[in-house]
């Protein structure tokens, strides 16, 4: 088997407990490049805790989280320094969060915000950079003349599609996506995830995207865990899970959001 045969990420038992409170419980699956997850489920299920164990934004109790580098090595997520953390955030993992003032800095013009990933990975060149930052924001629909203004002057779906600009800039192998239509208006969300879905394929990105809008789910993933109460209840391929679902728990959740 040669290394892109591999799984880019393995989990293995994920475990988190809270106290009492469990986050989330004996959760293993397997993720390879170009595939998108989505990891549905209530609020309280589990799945925001899981990405933020995937993500390495939190310690699981138990169980582990392996990644196949670009030399071809896998390994544990929990081995690494701090340092080859920050790198992987760096140059191959991506996080784009619900509210993207959380992903974004606010009080920086938006060309500084994709920018400074670049610099971070070693890019000096400013001319470069700012031709790297005018193309992504381009390709995410925000107008390039507007390169010199911070977020704060942004819409809500601009300030996503920037946090998204941001992210992909360093031309990452794995992005963690949290609730990303979260919070958006219909039209807004709709268009969103059109540009996320072209994005996602046109780069050959693997992704694990968190929500609970099955039809995101059904529009952006080819395969997806169902969580409750910690645990994945269901799993496979994602037009299979919601147009045949097994579990009880999953065909509410279907014909509660996805009428017939």
């Amino acid at each position: 088997m040669n290394g892109a045969d591999e799984p880019l990420l393995i989990a293995e038992g994920l475990t988190k407990w809270y106290g009492r409170q469990l986050g989330c419980r004996d959760v293993s699956f397997d993720i390879h490049e170009g595939e998108v997850l989505a990891v549905v489920g209530e609020s309280g299920s589990g799945k925001s805790t899981l990405l933020q164990i995937l993500s390495s934004l939190m310690t699981p109790d138990a169980g582990c989280v392996r990644y196949r580098m670009r030399d071809g090595v896998t390994r544990d997520i929990a081995a690494l320094t701090e340092a080859e953390r920050r790198f992987l955030f760096r140059t191959d993992w991506g996080y784009v969060h619900q509210d993207p003032a959380a992903g974004l800095r606010m009080a920086v013009s938006a060309g500084a915000n994709v920018g400074e990933r670049l610099m971070a990975i070693g890019a000096r060149h400013y001319g470069r950079i700012r031709g790297s930052a005018l193309d992504w924001l381009a390709r995410v629909e925000i107008d390039p003349d507007r390169i010199d203004e911070t977020p704060q002057n942004y819409s809500g779906g601009m300030r996503q599609r920037l946090q998204i600009a941001r992210n992909l800039v360093t031309a990452p192998r794995l992005v963690f996506m949290d609730e990303p239509t979260g919070g958006l208006d219909v039209s807004v969300q709709a268009r969103l995830l059109d540009l996320l879905r072209g994005l996602v394929a046109e780069l050959g990105l693997a992704a694990i995207v968190v929500t609970h809008d099955l039809a995101v789910a059904r529009l952006l993933s080819q395969r997806m865990l169902v969580m409750k109460g910690g645990a994945v209840i269901e799993s496979g391929l994602t037009d299979q899970v919601l147009d045949d679902p097994r579990e009880a728990y999953t065909q509410l959740l279907v014909s509660s959001i996805l009428p017939p």
